[in-house]
Protein backbone atom coordinates (compact mmCIF):
# COMPACT_ATOMS: atom_id res chain seq x y z
CA UNK A 1 0.00 0.00 0.00
CA UNK A 2 1.03 3.59 -0.58
CA UNK A 3 0.02 6.61 0.44
CA UNK A 4 1.43 9.54 -1.80
CA UNK A 5 1.91 11.66 0.47
CA UNK A 6 4.97 14.34 1.02
CA UNK A 7 5.48 12.69 4.23
CA UNK A 8 5.57 8.88 3.66
CA UNK A 9 7.59 9.61 0.12
CA UNK A 10 9.94 11.07 1.96
CA UNK A 11 13.71 9.83 1.74
CA UNK A 12 15.56 8.38 4.87
CA UNK A 13 18.70 9.50 6.04
CA UNK A 14 21.80 9.21 8.60
CA UNK A 15 20.24 11.42 10.70
CA UNK A 16 16.62 9.95 11.09
CA UNK A 17 18.08 6.73 11.96
CA UNK A 18 20.43 8.47 14.43
CA UNK A 19 17.37 10.34 15.40
CA UNK A 20 15.32 7.09 15.81
CA UNK A 21 18.59 5.58 17.62
CA UNK A 22 18.23 8.29 20.73
CA UNK A 23 14.24 8.01 20.29
CA UNK A 24 14.78 4.18 21.54
CA UNK A 25 16.83 4.24 24.18
CA UNK A 26 15.68 2.34 27.07
CA UNK A 27 12.86 1.50 24.75
CA UNK A 28 14.50 -0.85 22.69
CA UNK A 29 17.41 -3.77 23.64
CA UNK A 30 21.07 -3.28 21.75
CA UNK A 31 20.56 -6.95 20.91
CA UNK A 32 23.84 -9.24 20.90
CA UNK A 33 26.13 -9.87 18.75
CA UNK A 34 26.75 -14.07 18.57
CA UNK A 35 29.66 -15.87 16.83
CA UNK A 36 28.84 -19.06 15.31
CA UNK A 37 32.14 -21.27 14.60
CA UNK A 38 29.90 -23.78 12.42
CA UNK A 39 29.00 -20.98 10.02
CA UNK A 40 32.60 -19.25 10.32
CA UNK A 41 34.35 -22.55 9.14
CA UNK A 42 31.88 -23.02 6.74
CA UNK A 43 32.11 -19.42 5.27
CA UNK A 44 35.89 -19.08 5.61
CA UNK A 45 35.84 -16.35 7.49
CA UNK A 46 34.04 -14.52 11.01
CA UNK A 47 30.44 -14.77 11.13
CA UNK A 48 28.40 -12.85 13.52
CA UNK A 49 24.38 -13.08 14.00
CA UNK A 50 22.80 -10.11 15.28
CA UNK A 51 19.98 -11.53 17.70
CA UNK A 52 16.76 -9.72 16.84
CA UNK A 53 15.16 -12.59 17.94
CA UNK A 54 15.67 -11.57 21.58
CA UNK A 55 14.43 -8.19 20.90
CA UNK A 56 11.37 -7.21 23.41
CA UNK A 57 8.34 -8.52 21.26
CA UNK A 58 10.92 -11.03 19.81
CA UNK A 59 11.50 -9.35 16.29
CA UNK A 60 12.93 -5.70 15.34
CA UNK A 61 9.61 -4.92 14.26
CA UNK A 62 9.10 -2.78 18.36
CA UNK A 63 12.03 -0.20 16.66
CA UNK A 64 9.91 1.34 13.60
CA UNK A 65 6.73 0.86 15.49
CA UNK A 66 7.86 3.01 18.56
CA UNK A 67 9.39 5.73 16.32
CA UNK A 68 5.93 5.80 14.32
CA UNK A 69 3.95 6.50 16.96
CA UNK A 70 6.43 8.52 18.90
CA UNK A 71 6.25 11.05 16.20
CA UNK A 72 2.03 11.14 15.15
CA UNK A 73 0.72 14.65 16.71
CA UNK A 74 -1.18 15.27 19.54
CA UNK A 75 -4.07 14.52 18.16
CA UNK A 76 -3.35 11.55 15.87
CA UNK A 77 -2.26 9.73 18.92
CA UNK A 78 -5.70 10.78 20.57
CA UNK A 79 -7.65 8.95 17.54
CA UNK A 80 -5.42 5.83 18.35
CA UNK A 81 -3.49 3.55 15.99
CA UNK A 82 -4.52 0.85 13.74
CA UNK A 83 -2.38 -2.11 12.22
CA UNK A 84 -2.59 -5.46 10.33
CA UNK A 85 -0.24 -8.50 10.98
CA UNK A 86 0.00 -12.08 11.53
CA UNK A 87 2.25 -11.32 14.27
CA UNK A 88 5.80 -9.48 14.87
CA UNK A 89 4.38 -6.22 13.68
CA UNK A 90 1.48 -7.45 15.69
CA UNK A 91 3.35 -7.88 18.92
CA UNK A 92 5.54 -4.34 17.88
CA UNK A 93 2.58 -1.94 17.35
CA UNK A 94 0.95 -3.30 20.64
CA UNK A 95 3.71 -2.86 22.60
CA UNK A 96 5.14 1.04 21.36
CA UNK A 97 1.46 2.06 22.05
CA UNK A 98 1.09 0.95 25.50
CA UNK A 99 4.61 2.57 26.38
CA UNK A 100 3.11 5.88 24.84
CA UNK A 101 0.32 5.50 26.23
CA UNK A 102 -2.15 5.05 22.49
CA UNK A 103 -4.77 3.33 22.38
CA UNK A 104 -4.22 0.04 19.68
CA UNK A 105 -6.39 -2.02 17.41
CA UNK A 106 -4.67 -4.85 16.11
CA UNK A 107 -6.22 -6.98 12.94
CA UNK A 108 -4.98 -10.23 12.87
CA UNK A 109 -5.88 -13.29 9.94
CA UNK A 110 -7.79 -16.39 11.56
CA UNK A 111 -5.04 -18.10 10.51
CA UNK A 112 -2.71 -16.08 12.96
CA UNK A 113 -0.96 -18.74 15.40
CA UNK A 114 -2.68 -18.38 18.80
CA UNK A 115 0.38 -17.77 20.67
CA UNK A 116 0.84 -14.39 18.57
CA UNK A 117 -2.80 -13.06 19.17
CA UNK A 118 -2.47 -14.09 22.89
CA UNK A 119 0.86 -11.49 23.00
CA UNK A 120 -0.71 -8.98 20.60
CA UNK A 121 -3.53 -8.54 23.78
CA UNK A 122 -1.10 -9.10 26.72
CA UNK A 123 0.74 -6.30 25.17
CA UNK A 124 -2.07 -4.13 25.15
CA UNK A 125 -3.80 -4.20 22.04
CA UNK A 126 -7.27 -4.44 21.34
CA UNK A 127 -7.39 -7.63 18.67
CA UNK A 128 -9.89 -8.14 15.98
CA UNK A 129 -9.87 -11.57 14.11
CA UNK A 130 -10.47 -10.78 10.64
CA UNK A 131 -9.95 -12.63 7.27
CA UNK A 132 -8.48 -15.57 6.22
CA UNK A 133 -5.32 -14.44 4.56
CA UNK A 134 -3.53 -11.01 5.21
CA UNK A 135 -4.83 -8.52 2.03
CA UNK A 136 -7.99 -9.21 3.73
CA UNK A 137 -7.07 -8.33 7.54
CA UNK A 138 -5.00 -5.70 5.78
CA UNK A 139 -7.95 -3.94 3.99
CA UNK A 140 -10.60 -4.49 7.48
CA UNK A 141 -7.76 -2.47 8.70
CA UNK A 142 -7.80 0.27 6.49
CA UNK A 143 -11.60 0.42 6.71
CA UNK A 144 -11.09 0.89 10.49
CA UNK A 145 -8.78 3.57 9.73
CA UNK A 146 -10.86 5.43 7.34
CA UNK A 147 -14.06 4.94 10.00
CA UNK A 148 -12.87 5.78 12.56
CA UNK A 149 -10.11 8.21 12.04
CA UNK A 150 -7.14 5.72 13.67
CA UNK A 151 -3.91 6.49 12.20
CA UNK A 152 -2.94 2.77 10.18
CA UNK A 153 0.69 2.20 10.62
CA UNK A 154 2.12 0.12 8.09
CA UNK A 155 4.56 -2.28 8.58
CA UNK A 156 7.42 -1.11 6.30
CA UNK A 157 6.43 1.72 3.83
CA UNK A 158 6.89 4.90 5.82
CA UNK A 159 9.73 6.49 6.73
CA UNK A 160 9.42 6.75 10.60
CA UNK A 161 9.57 2.54 10.13
CA UNK A 162 12.64 2.58 8.13
CA UNK A 163 14.70 5.09 10.33
CA UNK A 164 13.38 2.96 13.26
CA UNK A 165 14.51 -0.39 11.77
CA UNK A 166 17.73 1.16 10.92
CA UNK A 167 19.01 1.56 14.18
CA UNK A 168 19.75 -2.17 14.00
CA UNK A 169 22.58 -1.25 11.19
CA UNK A 170 23.84 1.50 13.76
CA UNK A 171 24.48 -1.47 15.90
CA UNK A 172 25.98 -3.73 13.74
CA UNK A 173 29.17 -0.99 12.77
CA UNK A 174 29.11 -0.37 16.61
CA UNK A 175 29.66 -4.01 17.66
CA UNK A 176 31.59 -5.25 14.62
CA UNK A 177 33.62 -2.43 12.94
CA UNK A 178 35.38 -4.37 10.80
CA UNK A 179 32.22 -5.90 9.05
CA UNK A 180 32.49 -6.67 5.32
CA UNK A 181 28.92 -8.22 4.44
CA UNK A 182 25.35 -7.54 6.39
CA UNK A 183 22.79 -10.40 5.05
CA UNK A 184 19.50 -9.58 5.96
CA UNK A 185 16.08 -11.28 4.95
CA UNK A 186 13.87 -9.08 2.84
CA UNK A 187 9.71 -8.99 3.11
CA UNK A 188 8.53 -5.56 2.14
CA UNK A 189 11.75 -3.91 2.41
CA UNK A 190 11.49 -1.59 5.69
CA UNK A 191 14.33 -3.45 7.93
CA UNK A 192 17.09 -3.54 4.82
CA UNK A 193 16.15 -0.19 3.33
CA UNK A 194 16.81 0.95 6.99
CA UNK A 195 20.19 -1.53 7.54
CA UNK A 196 21.39 -0.03 4.41
CA UNK A 197 20.77 3.32 5.03
CA UNK A 198 22.89 3.31 8.06
CA UNK A 199 25.55 1.43 6.94
CA UNK A 200 26.29 3.06 3.60
CA UNK A 201 26.41 6.43 5.08
CA UNK A 202 29.22 5.19 7.67
CA UNK A 203 30.94 2.51 5.65
CA UNK A 204 30.12 2.56 1.66
CA UNK A 205 32.56 -0.25 1.35
CA UNK A 206 30.19 -3.00 3.12
CA UNK A 207 28.50 -4.92 1.40
CA UNK A 208 24.38 -5.19 2.14
CA UNK A 209 22.59 -8.54 0.43
CA UNK A 210 19.20 -9.13 0.84
CA UNK A 211 17.65 -12.34 1.17
CA UNK A 212 13.92 -13.59 0.67
CA UNK A 213 12.01 -17.41 -0.06
CA UNK A 214 11.98 -18.61 -3.44
CA UNK A 215 8.13 -18.36 -3.24
CA UNK A 216 7.70 -15.14 -2.09
CA UNK A 217 10.48 -13.34 -4.00
CA UNK A 218 8.84 -9.60 -5.47
CA UNK A 219 12.11 -7.88 -5.21
CA UNK A 220 14.35 -9.51 -8.13
CA UNK A 221 11.50 -9.32 -10.58
CA UNK A 222 10.56 -5.33 -9.18
CA UNK A 223 14.35 -4.31 -9.09
CA UNK A 224 14.47 -5.55 -13.08
CA UNK A 225 11.12 -4.12 -13.73
CA UNK A 226 12.49 -0.77 -12.20
CA UNK A 227 9.17 -0.80 -10.09
CA UNK A 228 7.37 -2.52 -7.61
CA UNK A 229 5.99 -5.53 -9.06
CA UNK A 230 3.54 -7.72 -6.89
CA UNK A 231 3.94 -11.66 -7.38
CA UNK A 232 0.81 -13.68 -7.04
CA UNK A 233 -0.04 -16.07 -4.26
CA UNK A 234 3.65 -15.63 -2.22
CA UNK A 235 4.01 -19.02 -0.98
CA UNK A 236 6.73 -19.89 2.22
CA UNK A 237 7.03 -21.35 5.54
CA UNK A 238 8.94 -18.04 6.58
CA UNK A 239 5.26 -15.88 6.93
CA UNK A 240 7.72 -13.01 8.53
CA UNK A 241 8.92 -12.25 4.99
CA UNK A 242 5.73 -13.92 2.65
CA UNK A 243 5.48 -10.31 0.65
CA UNK A 244 3.66 -10.19 -2.29
CA UNK A 245 4.97 -6.70 -3.60
CA UNK A 246 7.66 -4.48 -2.14
CA UNK A 247 6.88 -1.14 -0.08
CA UNK A 248 7.55 2.00 -2.16
CA UNK A 249 9.25 3.80 0.14
CA UNK A 250 11.76 0.97 0.70
CA UNK A 251 11.73 0.06 -3.04
CA UNK A 252 13.67 2.99 -4.02
CA UNK A 253 16.18 2.89 -0.92
CA UNK A 254 17.10 -1.10 -2.04
CA UNK A 255 17.34 -0.40 -5.83
CA UNK A 256 19.98 2.35 -4.63
CA UNK A 257 21.83 0.95 -1.76
CA UNK A 258 21.44 -2.52 -1.42
CA UNK A 259 23.98 -4.71 -3.58
CA UNK A 260 22.13 -7.94 -4.27
CA UNK A 261 19.46 -10.31 -3.61
CA UNK A 262 19.29 -13.51 -3.21
CA UNK A 263 16.90 -16.70 -2.86
CA UNK A 264 16.49 -19.42 -0.88
CA UNK A 265 14.38 -22.77 -1.09
CA UNK A 266 12.04 -24.21 1.92
CA UNK A 267 14.27 -26.74 2.30
CA UNK A 268 16.96 -24.30 3.26
CA UNK A 269 15.36 -22.43 4.96
CA UNK A 270 14.55 -25.14 7.36
CA UNK A 271 18.08 -26.34 7.68
CA UNK A 272 19.01 -23.34 8.54
CA UNK A 273 16.33 -22.93 11.26
CA UNK A 274 17.33 -26.16 12.83
CA UNK A 275 20.94 -25.11 12.68
CA UNK A 276 20.30 -21.84 14.65
CA UNK A 277 18.83 -24.32 17.09
CA UNK A 278 21.27 -26.87 17.26
CA UNK A 279 24.42 -25.03 17.20
CA UNK A 280 23.85 -21.52 18.08
CA UNK A 281 21.13 -22.69 20.80
CA UNK A 282 18.89 -19.70 19.72
CA UNK A 283 15.02 -19.69 18.89
CA UNK A 284 14.33 -18.00 15.08
CA UNK A 285 11.24 -18.30 13.25
CA UNK A 286 12.12 -18.80 9.15
CA UNK A 287 12.10 -15.55 8.35
CA UNK A 288 15.08 -14.79 10.68
CA UNK A 289 16.80 -17.83 9.84
CA UNK A 290 17.03 -16.76 5.77
CA UNK A 291 20.09 -14.89 6.53
CA UNK A 292 21.53 -18.34 7.70
CA UNK A 293 20.23 -20.04 4.72
CA UNK A 294 21.39 -17.93 2.63
CA UNK A 295 25.31 -18.74 4.09
CA UNK A 296 24.95 -22.37 4.29
CA UNK A 297 23.36 -21.97 0.78
CA UNK A 298 26.57 -19.64 -0.86
CA UNK A 299 28.88 -20.09 1.72
CA UNK A 300 31.90 -18.84 -0.93
CA UNK A 301 29.69 -15.87 -1.56
CA UNK A 302 29.90 -13.39 1.40
CA UNK A 303 33.24 -11.83 1.80
CA UNK A 304 34.09 -11.68 6.05
CA UNK A 305 33.72 -10.80 8.58
CA UNK A 306 30.15 -11.43 7.84
CA UNK A 307 26.96 -10.42 10.17
CA UNK A 308 23.50 -12.44 9.65
CA UNK A 309 20.64 -10.82 11.02
CA UNK A 310 18.34 -13.34 13.05
CA UNK A 311 15.30 -11.02 12.33
CA UNK A 312 12.99 -12.55 14.90
CA UNK A 313 12.19 -15.36 16.97
CA UNK A 314 8.16 -15.77 16.73
CA UNK A 315 7.52 -19.17 15.81
CA UNK A 316 4.67 -21.06 16.47
CA UNK A 317 5.75 -24.93 18.31
CA UNK A 318 3.52 -26.33 15.56
CA UNK A 319 4.56 -24.92 12.87
CA UNK A 320 8.40 -25.44 14.45
CA UNK A 321 7.53 -29.11 15.05
CA UNK A 322 7.16 -29.21 11.16
CA UNK A 323 10.18 -27.04 10.05
CA UNK A 324 12.20 -29.15 12.40
CA UNK A 325 11.11 -32.42 10.73
CA UNK A 326 11.54 -30.63 6.92
CA UNK A 327 15.00 -30.05 7.97
CA UNK A 328 15.80 -33.10 9.26
CA UNK A 329 14.40 -34.49 6.24
CA UNK A 330 16.20 -32.18 3.82
CA UNK A 331 19.91 -33.07 6.14
CA UNK A 332 19.21 -36.74 5.08
CA UNK A 333 18.51 -37.52 9.62
CA UNK A 334 14.92 -37.85 8.99
CA UNK A 335 13.28 -40.76 6.30
CA UNK A 336 9.91 -41.82 5.25
CA UNK A 337 9.95 -45.73 3.53
CA UNK A 338 5.89 -47.07 2.81
CA UNK A 339 6.96 -50.99 2.41
CA UNK A 340 5.28 -54.06 1.82
CA UNK A 341 5.71 -57.53 3.55
CA UNK A 342 3.71 -60.86 4.01
CA UNK A 343 0.97 -60.42 6.58
CA UNK A 344 1.67 -63.10 9.22
CA UNK A 345 2.40 -62.98 12.89
CA UNK A 346 5.96 -61.73 13.73
CA UNK A 347 6.57 -60.34 10.33
CA UNK A 348 6.92 -56.42 12.18
CA UNK A 349 8.78 -57.65 14.83
CA UNK A 350 11.61 -59.22 12.35
CA UNK A 351 11.43 -56.17 9.79
CA UNK A 352 11.94 -53.59 13.26
CA UNK A 353 15.03 -56.38 13.63
CA UNK A 354 16.42 -55.15 10.24
CA UNK A 355 16.48 -51.67 10.88
CA UNK A 356 18.02 -52.43 14.62
CA UNK A 357 20.81 -53.78 12.95
CA UNK A 358 21.49 -50.47 10.35
CA UNK A 359 20.85 -48.37 14.12
CA UNK A 360 17.76 -46.49 12.48
CA UNK A 361 15.47 -45.15 15.31
CA UNK A 362 12.10 -45.86 14.60
CA UNK A 363 9.69 -42.26 15.16
CA UNK A 364 6.62 -43.56 14.12
CA UNK A 365 4.83 -46.84 12.65
CA UNK A 366 1.44 -46.96 10.02
CA UNK A 367 0.56 -50.70 9.65
CA UNK A 368 -2.05 -51.26 7.51
CA UNK A 369 -3.79 -54.92 6.49
CA UNK A 370 -6.93 -53.90 5.18
CA UNK A 371 -6.60 -52.17 2.00
CA UNK A 372 -8.22 -53.16 -1.88
CA UNK A 373 -4.67 -52.09 -3.02
CA UNK A 374 -3.26 -54.96 -0.93
CA UNK A 375 -3.38 -58.75 -1.79
CA UNK A 376 -4.95 -61.41 0.59
CA UNK A 377 -1.61 -62.44 2.44
CA UNK A 378 -0.08 -59.01 2.69
CA UNK A 379 0.44 -56.09 4.52
CA UNK A 380 2.24 -52.55 4.24
CA UNK A 381 3.73 -50.14 6.43
CA UNK A 382 4.67 -46.63 6.80
CA UNK A 383 8.18 -46.04 8.38
CA UNK A 384 9.51 -42.52 9.96
CA UNK A 385 13.00 -42.60 10.60
CA UNK A 386 15.39 -40.73 12.38
CA UNK A 387 18.68 -41.49 10.49
CA UNK A 388 22.08 -40.00 10.47
CA UNK A 389 22.58 -38.44 7.24
CA UNK A 390 22.40 -39.25 3.35
CA UNK A 391 24.65 -42.20 3.34
CA UNK A 392 22.33 -43.82 5.96
CA UNK A 393 19.65 -43.64 4.34
CA UNK A 394 20.58 -45.28 1.98
CA UNK A 395 22.27 -48.03 4.02
CA UNK A 396 18.62 -48.41 5.58
CA UNK A 397 17.08 -48.49 1.84
CA UNK A 398 19.64 -51.05 0.83
CA UNK A 399 19.41 -53.50 4.02
CA UNK A 400 15.66 -53.37 3.64
CA UNK A 401 15.99 -54.51 -0.07
CA UNK A 402 18.54 -56.83 0.52
CA UNK A 403 16.07 -58.64 3.39
CA UNK A 404 13.65 -59.17 0.48
CA UNK A 405 11.26 -56.03 1.33
CA UNK A 406 8.92 -54.13 -1.65
CA UNK A 407 9.82 -50.20 -0.62
CA UNK A 408 7.62 -48.30 -2.47
CA UNK A 409 8.57 -44.72 -1.29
Amino acid sequence: MSYGTADSLRTVTLDDVRGAQKMLSGVARTTAMEGSRHLSQLVGAPVHLKCENLQRTGSFKLRGAYVRIAGLLPEERAAGVVAASAGNHAQGVALASSLLGVRSTVFMPKGAPLPKISATREYGAEVRVHGQVVDETLAAATDYARETGAVFIHPFDHPDIIAGQGTVGLEILEQCPEVRTVVVGIGGGGLIAGIAVAVKALRPDVRVVGVQAEGAAAYPPSLAAGRPVSVRNPSTMADGIKVGRPGDVPFGIVGELVDEVLTVSEDELSTALLLCLERAKLVVEPAGASPVAALLSRPGAFEGPVVAVLSGGNVDPVLMERVLRHGMAAQGRYLAVRLRLTDRPGALATLLGVLSVVDANVLDVSHVRTDPRLGLTEAEVELHLETKGPAHCTEVNQALREAGYTVIG
